[in-house]
This record gives structure tokens, C-alpha cells and sequence, in this order.
């Protein structure tokens, strides 16, 4: 853990501010944290990866840092797509949800992304989100829908001149572009839905009583009401994604301060796009992979790695040839790993004041500047390569591992994790372990045998089913080469 005396070192790039700002949290080492979580009616895909990743990096950063953290990502479990998906699969909405929440932990826990401290589901805070909508309306902040639409509420844009400036839209060219769609009932067609009146096609599971009639929240008053109802009127960081800068977040600041009259976020976080093959990720384009897909082909801390190492901001380019980069260069970092004898298994405590710690310390502390933090490891790693003393490289694996760790990185037996065999429908020999092993010791003998032909014949034969040899004075390893 760092010493709290190195809290005001910490720079974060607010969205809102648009500069990096000193990071200083509401009540002394405790930070609130909000993230946008998933919508639950499909297996989560490639930018949910992206998204879910950086923050993880973030609130584990916070915590290092001595931060006590109160996390809260949030689950939306009612949804017109919700809605429609259970319809379509002939299945309860409770039933698609929990078994989409179900996935969703296995890919996030296969990607080593730590759970929050509290995961909402937004069914389970509909009391607290009516309450905003009638103090919103009290206020005159927010109408009843006319017309057909009568029992929708709509929050009144016009009632909040800064909306946009999260995200830098200006309304009017808003109004006139062809963003606007359905305007029936509203007074401005920008106003947001905070309350959907039930269809009667809708199951009875997608309905709650309320003053204004049976319905269900809007997607973007979900948020503001979780976010207040567990965190305070005034978060220290929100985040999400970058295309949720609006509507729903400009939506969540005009709801929440609406209705609280208070600041509702300090500082805003956005993680950049993910594209594929430099190109936007869409079903209709034949470019969509779920984290399932991408496992197939790659191990789990290979994406990790692959997200960690772009900066969280940046656009993030999806393309099998730089994931099999990614993996190339992570087994580079676990080589070092394994260079001597075997790590204690528990996270050995950082001295911040080395030379690695202290650049990775200010890597991390510059918006969390994970690819610099990334080419200080790979150059401790050098330094690992080339030390001739066994303690001294013994000391910098240990600081590695340790490094690694603060990134969710580098915490599997390098052992175990080179001799993995690859994703499927990559290289992969086909050897069981126990086969290489018998490989090993029949070159062992004819090296012994002064036999060097065959002993290099089954190296070479080895090498060219993907099984690399590493001789050494305390015997021959080997690892999966992909």
C-alpha cells in the first residue's frame, strides 16, 4: 500500500473539465466510484471487455494507492430489449436475466476483473427511482407525456440550460439533426422518457404501481437513482464508456442535480471506442465477438493484457494480429518469471522507492497510465534477463510479479502459464505434457549417448510442433509456443 501523504499525487482527465485535475476525494481517503454496468439480455462482448477491465484497473489503482473504495457498477435487468429478447426465447424476464448476470460473472472472473463492492440490479431500486421522478415533477422539472403517451413522464430539457456540456453537443443542432425520432407527448423532442406507461403486450413481471399509472423506469433514471440512493447526492468519480457521454450521462447530471440541487459528479471518466480491424464494432458489419468468441482462440490474461497495455482513453483496435502480439509479449514478461527458482505464491509488498516502483507509481498516478506502466515491467524484465546474481535476479523477479499484480497481471505459475497449450484453432501440438516429458528424457539420453544428431532431431521435432526447449544447469523446461 502506498502512504496517504502520496494522495494528492494522483491526476485523473475529467470529461467535464476537460483537463487533467489533482484527484481529490469528497470525504479523505474514501472514494465513491460509480460505473455504468450491462444491460443482461446477450452474452457480453469485446467492449463490455475494454470497459470493464479499465475500471477495474482504476478502482484497484485507488485501493493500492490507500483508498478505501466503495464500487458500485450497476446490472440494468428491465429493458425494451430485455423485454423483447425474453418474449422472443419464450422465457421469463427473471430467467433471462439471471441467467445473462450468470455469464457475465464467468467471463468477467475468467478476465481476472474484480467484482464491485455493491452490483445493483435496477428492479430492486424502482422505489428510489419514482421518488426522483416525483420530486422532479413537484419541482416542474419533469411532465406528464399529452396524447396517447399520457402515463410517460419526460424530464423538461429546457429547464436545464448546461445540458451538453459533458459531451460538448449543442442542443439546437441536436433538435434539427436526425438523432431526434419520436416527439409524440413531448415538449421538446430531446426530453428523456423517466417513466414508461405498461403496454398491455408487456408481461405482468415488467410492470410497478405508481401515481402515475403501472410502467416501468426509463433506462437513464435507473443510474442517477442508484448512484444517489447508494453513494450520496455528489459521486467522486463516475464512469462509463465514451458513447454513454450522451444521452445518459448529460441525462444522469440534469436528473440527479435536478432533483438533489446538488453537484452529482466531481470527476468523469470515459474509456475510449473499441474497434475491429479499425472499424466500428456492429452485428450488421460481421464484426461482433462476445468475450466467449475471443476465448476460443486466446487465453484469458492475453486479453487482459491486450486492454491493459492501450491507455484507458484511447481508441482500442480488436485484431487477432495484435492479440497474438499481446500474447507474444506477456509470455516475454512470464519468461522472466521463470528465468529461476520458484516465487513465493502470495504478493510480495512494494518498496516505492526503487527505481521501477517509483516510475511505475508515476505512470499510474498520471491518469493511470497503464502502457507506460507496461514498459517499466518489460524493462525490469531486462534487468532480470541480464543479472548474473542469483539473489538480484531473484529481488527484480519478485518486484515484477508484484508490479503485475497492480495491473491483475502476472499472478499465474509462469510455468503452468508457458506450458499452456494455445486457443483452439491456433498452433498447439497435440503432446500431453507426459509426452514432451519422455520426449525430454530420450534426448537427455542420446545427448548422454554422445548421439548429438538425434538429440538435436528431437529438439527440431519438438520446436516444429510448437514445443520450445530450454536447457539449463538444473535440467531442460520446455513451453508452448504459439
Amino acid at each position: 500500500m502506498i502512504v496517504s501523504e502520496g494522495f494528492l499525487s494522483l491526476r485523473i482527465y475529467n470529461t467535464l473539465a476537460r483537463q487533467l485535475q489533482v484527484f481529490t476525494p469528497i470525504e479523505p481517503g474514501h472514494v465513491r466510484l460509480y460505473v455504468c454496468g450491462l444491460t443482461v439480455y446477450d452474452y457480453c462482448h469485446i467492449g463490455h471487455a475494454r470497459a470493464n477491465v479499465a475500471f477495474d484497473v482504476v478502482q484497484r489503482w485507488l485501493k493500492i494507492s490507500g483508498y478505501l473504495v466503495t464500487y458500485v457498477r450497476n446490472i440494468t435487468d428491465i429493458d425494451d430489449k430485455i423485454i423483447r429478447r425474453a418474449l422472443e426465447n419464450g422465457e421469463s424476464i427473471r430467467a433471462l436475466t439471471n441467467r445473462m448476470i450468470d455469464a457475465m460473472h464467468q467471463d468477467f472472473d475468467a478476465l481476472n476483473i474484480e467484482r464491485p463492492t455493491v452490483e445493483p440490479r435496477a428492479t430492486e431500486h424502482v422505489p428510489a427511482m419514482l421518488s426522483m421522478i416525483q420530486t422532479l415533477t413537484q419541482k416542474g422539472l419533469a411532465y406528464r407525456a399529452s396524447g396517447a403517451l399520457s402515463g410517460d413522464v419526460n424530464l423538461s430539457i429546457r429547464h436545464f440550460p448546461q445540458y451538453g456540456q459533458l459531451s460538448g453537443k449543442s442542443l439546437d443542432d441536436l433538435r434539427a439533426g436526425e438523432r431526434v425520432a419520436v416527439t409524440e407527448g413531448k415538449q421538446d423532442p430531446l426530453d428523456p422518457v423517466l417513466w414508461k406507461s405498461a403496454k398491455p403486450e408487456e408481461p405482468d413481471e415488467a410492470k410497478w404501481p405508481s401515481v402515475f399509472g403501472p410502467g416501468r423506469p426509463g433506462w437513464h433514471i435507473e443510474c442517477s437513482a442508484m448512484a444517489c440512493e447508494l453513494l450520496g447526492n455528489t459521486l467522486d468519480i463516475h464512469g462509463g464508456g465514451a458513447d454513454l457521454q450522451f444521452p445518459h450521462h448529460e441525462t444522469e447530471i440534469a436528473q440527479s442535480e435536478g432533483a438533489t440541487g446538488q453537484t452529482f459528479v466531481n470527476t468523469w471518466m470515459h474509456n475510449g471506442f473499441i474497434n475491429v480491424d479499425n472499424e466500428k464494432m456492429s452485428k450488421s458489419l460481421g464484426n461482433f465477438f462476445t468475450i466467449r468468441d475471443v476465448l476460443q482462440r486466446f487465453d484469458a490474461e492475453t486479453i487482459r493484457f491486450f486492454v491493459v497495455r492501450a491507455h484507458y482513453r484511447s481508441p482500442l483496435n480488436y485484431s487477432d494480429v495484435h492479440l497474438k502480439d499481446a500474447r507474444q509479449a506477456l509470455r516475454r514478461l512470464y519468461t522472466a518469471l521463470d528465468s529461476g527458482p520458484v516465487l513465493d505464491a502470495n504478493v510480495a509488498e512494494i518498496d516505492w522507492a526503487t527505481p521501477f516502483a517509483a516510475r511505475f507509481k508515476a505512470a499510474m498516478d498520471e491518469d493511470f497510465a497503464t502502457p507506460e506502466a507496461v514498459a517499466v515491467m518489460f524493462d525490469l524484465a531486462s534487468e532480470v534477463n541480464k543479472a548474473s546474481d542469483v539473489n538480484t535476479a531473484t529481488r527484480l523477479r519478485t518486484e515484477l510479479k508484484a508490479l503485475g499484480a497492480c495491473l491483475g497481471l502476472l499472478q499465474s505459475s509462469p510455468r503452468a502459464y508457458l506450458q499452456a497449450q494455445v486457443g483452439a484453432g491456433e498452433s498447439g501440438s497435440g503432446l500431453t505434457p507426459d509426452e514432451i516429458q519422455t520426449q525430454i528424457e530420450l534426448r537427455a539420453q542420446a545427448k548422454k549417448d554422445k548421439n548429438f544428431a538425434e538429440a538435436d532431431r528431437i529438439r527440431q521435432s519438438l520446436l516444429t510442433q510448437g514445443i520450445a526447449l530450454k536447457d539449463s544447469p538444473s535440467g531442460t523446461t520446455w513451453q508452448a509456443q504459439p
